[in-house]
Formats: C-alpha cells, structure tokens, sequence
C-alpha cells in the first residue's frame, strides 16, 4: 500500500513539470501579443505627438491667425510628462537595484525566491528551475550593457550644458519683457526654464543610468519612453522653426534698413519729414502679412539687450539642442527595444569577461598610433590656420571671394586627404578578425542619420554648383563631390572596423591599421571645427545663396548643418571607440 502511495506520488510529481511547462508557453504566448499590441499603441502615441511638433510651429510661422506662443502648452505638456516619467522611474524602478544585487549575491529576498530556495527542494526538474528563475527576475530592474560609450555621454554632456545655456538666456529674455505690452506672456518664460529642467533631470538620466533594462511595469515604461523619445524630437523641430524664423527676419531687417538709407542719401523717400525710418520700415513690412507677423514675434523677444545677445550667441548654441535632443532620442529608443529582455551575453566576443571584468577601468595604451597623431595635428594647425586667414577676410568686402576660394582649396585637400586615409586604413584593418554579434545598433542610428543631413547639404551644394557653373565656382562643386566621396568612404570603415578585433597577440602587438585610425579622429576633429565655425555661415556659401536665395539657403542650412555637425562628432566617437577597443585580445578566443 505504502508503494502504491508513493508511486502515485512520484507520478504526479513527474507530471507536474510538463503541465507547469504547458501553462507558462500559454502565458508566455499571451504576453508576447499583448507586448507587441503595446508597443504599436506606444509608437504611434510618439509619432503623434512629433506630427503635432511639426505641424504647431510650421502653422504658427506660415498663417497669421494663430496668436504667437499659441501652442507653448503642448511643450509644457511634453516637458511635464517627461520630468514625470523620470522621477517615477527613479522612485519606483531604481531603488529596486538594491534589492538585484542582493539577489545575485545569493540570499534570498522575495517570497519567489524563499518558496523555490527551501519549500520545494524536491523539484528538480530543469523546467521548473527556469520557470522560478524567469518569474523573479521579471519583477526587476536589472543592469544590461550601456547604451552608448563613455565618449558618446561625454558628448551628450557637452552638448546637453550647450542646449542648458541657450534655453537659460531665452529665459532671460522675458525679464526683459514689458507687462503691458502685446509681447508679455507669461509661457515665454516658463516653457524655456521647465525645458531647462528637463535638459538636467533626462542628461542625469542618461549619463548614470543608460544601462537599465527595464522588466517592471512595463506598458508604463514603453510609454513613458516613447513620450521622452516625442518630446525631444518635438524640441528639435521647435527650435529648427524658430532659428530658421529669427535668421531670415534679422535679414529681412538688414535688407530693409539698407534700402532705406540708400532712399535717404538719394531723397526718394516720400513725405520722408513726416515719416521718421521705422515707421517707414513698419510700412514695408505690412507689405506681406507672413512677414508681419513673423517680425512681431522676432521684435518681442530679440530686440532688447538679452534678445541680441540671444541672436549673436544662438548659431553656435542651437546646434548643440539639435545633436543633444538626437543623442537622447536614439539612446531612448534602444532603451525602448530592450524593455522586458533578458540580458544574454550572445555579445561574448567583443565584451565577455574582459569588458565586464573592466568596466569601470580605463587605460590608454598610445602604441603604434605616433605617427597617425602628429600627421593628424598637422591637418589640425592648418585647419585653425585656414580659420584664421578665412575670418580676416570675410570682413573686408574686397576679399570676401579670395576668403571663400581659400577655404574651399583647404576643404576639398582635407577631404582628398581623409578619404586616402580611409583607404589604406580599410585594407590593413581587414587583417583583424571581424565579429558580427557585436551590438552597435546605437552607434549605427546616429551614424545614419547624421549622415543623411550631409548628404542632404552637400547634394544641394552640388545641385547649385553644377547649374551654375564657371570659373568661380568650379571649387564649390568639387568640395561638395570630395566631401560626398570622403563621407561615404568613412561611414563604411567605421561600420566595419567596429566590429572587429585582435585575434591573437601578434596582432595586438603590430596593431594593424591603428596610425590611420589616429589619422582621421584628428581630421575628423578638424573637419568638425570647420562646419561648426565656418560651413554655417551664409557669406561662406555664396555661390548657393546666389542659386537658391537667401530664404531657401537658410532653410537647408538650418536643417542640415547641425546633423553634418554631429556626423563629424560621432565619427570621432566611434574612432576613439575603435582605437581603444578593437586592438585588444579577449582572453577567451587566443
């Protein structure tokens, strides 16, 4: 009697795995669809706000009838929500890390973990193991690898204090503001100082906590970062509408003060001792009502002292909101992707044991890489040198095309140069042995999109110098091509080179294709110092100004350079990431 007892207890034993099996691919099934449900719900959440954030400023400049700062609430909104979002991930996911590393030093901290460790020892089944071991670890917050190197952060640090002080002056602007005046609107301060914020708390974020995957409250989370994914895609396109808005009204400005104290030395003006220069300035523009009412919006808030400086400082700031929101945006998005995924190590041959054994360890070995930095730095004190000679020119209107001829000369031999680099560094970095595993889906994102602003830019230099094509611009179309060719050229390399490494100690000694790789971060750096001071600026472009007029320029300079910026940016990022990581041996594979 006893061993039928028992047999019958061993039976239901046997068989208890196989149901409990059955039951969790069941509930594994149904929240693999409710999973995939809300991540379109959550993705067409953040396309529509970004429609909305490309549709309320557009309609705001092109139509008349829409009161200026009319929208200011869906930022407001989009701020609000994010710094939300943010403080209940700090609150309620991460203090949950404590309880992780706890779990992994082996003691037991949930009721899962107590009632697996010592009320059912007898289950041995792999099965059961498994499906104890997936139940605890979906109620936390666990550590996967860092979305985005450490120079990336860096970056997105820099950038990040850039866009902080551009939203810091445009809340100076407002003190400056006159209550009883049609311009005094409280939201003219509160949307730059809430923006403000929002920049600190999500840089905080991102620099310190990019290497959390979430697996708690995930339909919040999925949302949550989409919303954040939004705003600053929303953030981007604000500011692109308003630069772009500010920039042709300030021309549109000088244009009209020119024509007017050309109409005075010649006595043309009518009734001029009745009509002083700004009235008769304020009657040109009531010419065109787009021009009206983009100008009341322009007078508002850059006429004062904190309004101009704002103008004066705003090329060199602006970018660094676009290529901060873009750094932010991409490194959400993987976040996004990874919700719910158990971290597996299929990564082995580019991280392993080595980069977990060193991660917070960084040591800087200069071998084979002398040469490529000393030719580099020579690229970089002719660069500053082309810089120098190219903004004491400008200024002096007889040699404003001598100016722009010599640094078309330095841009198409830097590029002739780079792209050569790029070359031999393709054929000796093929010796390495290349891993496709390695996860580079961040680095890839920022690459590609940066890229195409590039191309967008040089393939209209290059639509503008071909049609209009002599003598003097022969030099426009053949840089725009280089830098085409040499952009193309580099993106390839570095797609392929980051996916490679030593594969034994000869090769890491000899470090093939380490001095080229040296070679173009410097020109990289170069080139990056180039758009960033020069490329921007409308009198350096003077053969596409003359092609497409002042207004469509500034609308493709506006769009396109911040992006050619950051391309030159990113690629320092993933050449330093090169140059640090692919001439290493990992331990397992000698």
């Amino acid at each position: 009697m006893a061993l039928s007892c028992n047999s019958s207890l061993q039976g239901s034993y046997a068989s208890l795995p196989n149901k409990l099996t059955s039951e969790k691919n069941m509930r594994c099934n149904w929240q693999n669809e409710g999973d995939g449900l809300l991540k379109m719900l959550s993705a067409v959440y953040a396309k529509l706000l970004v429609v909305m954030g490309v549709c309320f400023p557009l309609g705001e400049v092109i139509s008349h009838r829409i009161p200026v700062s009319y929208y200011e609430g869906f930022y407001l909104y989009l701020y609000f929500g994010s710094i939300a979002f943010l403080f209940y991930v700090y609150i309620f996911l991460l203090r949950h890390q404590k309880t992780v590393e706890k779990s992994k030093s082996g003691q037991p901290t949930t009721f899962c973990q107590i009632f697996a460790k010592k009320i059912v020892p007898f289950y041995r089944h792999s099965s059961w193991r498994l499906s104890m071991k997936s139940n605890t670890s979906s109620i936390k917050v666990s550590e996967g690898r860092h979305c985005g190197s450490f120079y990336l952060r860096l970056g997105a640090v820099a950038f990040g204090v850039g866009s902080m002080i551009y939203s810091g002056l445009e809340f100076g602007q407002f003190f400056e503001l006159k209550r009883k005046s049609h311009c005094y609107n409280i939201l003219y301060g509160l949307t730059p100082s809430i923006r403000m914020a929002f920049t600190f708390i999500q840089l905080y974020f991102i620099f310190l906590n990019s290497r959390v995957a979430i697996k708690k409250f995930k339909t919040l989370a999925r949302f949550g970062l989409m919303h954040m994914i939004a705003t600053n895609m929303c953030v981007w396109l604000h500011v692109l509408v308003a630069e772009t808005k500010h920039e042709i009204m300030t021309n549109i400005n000088h244009n009209l003060t020119q024509d007017v104290q050309s109409l005075v030395l010649q006595d043309e003006v009518m009734d001029y001792r009745r009509m002083n220069v700004e009235q008769y300035i304020h009657s040109r523009r009531k010419e065109r009502s787009i021009e009206h009412e983009i100008y009341i919006s322009h007078d508002c808030r850059r006429a004062n002292i904190m309004g101009k400086l704002v103008q004066d400082v705003s090329p060199f700031l602006f970018p660094c909101t676009i290529e901060y929101s873009l750094i932010c945006a991409a490194i959400l998005y993987v976040m996004w992707k990874n919700i719910g995924k158990i971290n597996n190590n299929t990564e082995t041959a580019s991280s392993g044991s080595y980069s977990s054994r060193n991660r917070h360890q960084y040591t800087v070995d200069c071998t084979k890489a002398n040469k490529g930095l000393f030719s580099g730095i020579i690229i970089l004190v002719s660069a500053i040198i082309s810089l120098i000679i190219f903004f004491v020119l400008i200024k002096k209107e007889m040699y404003k095309n001598l100016a722009v001829m010599e640094a078309h000369v330095f841009e198409l031999a830097l590029y002739i140069l780079s792209s050569i680099g790029v070359i031999i560094a393709l054929i000796q970095v093929k010796k390495l042995k290349y891993n496709p595993y390695r996860n580079i889906e961040l680095d890839n994102i920022l690459l590609i999109v940066a890229q195409s602003g590039l191309y967008v830019f040089t393939m209209f230099s290059i639509i503008g110098g071909h049609f209009t094509m002599d003598q003097n611009t022969v030099l426009a179309l053949l840089t725009a091509v280089a830098c085409l060719i040499q952009a193309t050229l580099q993106t390839i390399f570095i797609l392929n080179a980051s996916r490679r490494y030593c594969k034994n100690s000869n090769q890491m000694r000899k470090k093939p294709g380490r001095e080229m790789v040296t070679f173009l971060l410097v020109c990289n750096f170069a080139m990056w110092s180039i758009n960033t001071l020069e490329t921007r600026r409308a009198d350096s472009n003077p053969v596409q100004i003359h092609f497409y007029g002042f207004w469509a320029w500034t609308i493709i300079t506006h769009v396109t350079t911040p992006l050619t910026i950051f391309f030159r940016f990113h690629s320092t990022v993933c050449l330093c990431d090169i140059w640090k990581h692919s001439y290493k041996v990992r331990p397992e594979l000698i």
